[in-house]
């Protein structure tokens, strides 16, 4: 994985979910707004303390999870 520097996880911060920059703004919802049909800009009016930046490295994050396989082990 590439390194972002934007995404971070604390447990004490939204349950320990992968967040842009320490804030309670997490990657799922801003995929999730641009997944509904939201665009950069109705993101950033909507957050003004969010950069074009986390937008892109969410994205980043979100593909790079969507890669992740789960094998099941046998016993």
């Amino acid at each position: 994985m590439q390194n972002l520097t934007r995404i971070t996880r604390n447990p004490e911060v939204m349950g320990g979910k992968p967040c842009i920059r320490g804030m309670r703004v997490t990657v799922g919802a801003v995929v999730g707004l641009l997944a509904s049909g939201h665009s950069h800009g109705d993101i950033l009016q909507a957050y003004p303390y969010l950069e074009e930046g986390d937008i892109y490295e969410a994205l980043a994050y979100a593909a790079w999870r969507a890669q992740e396989i789960e094998v099941s082990l046998k016993s």
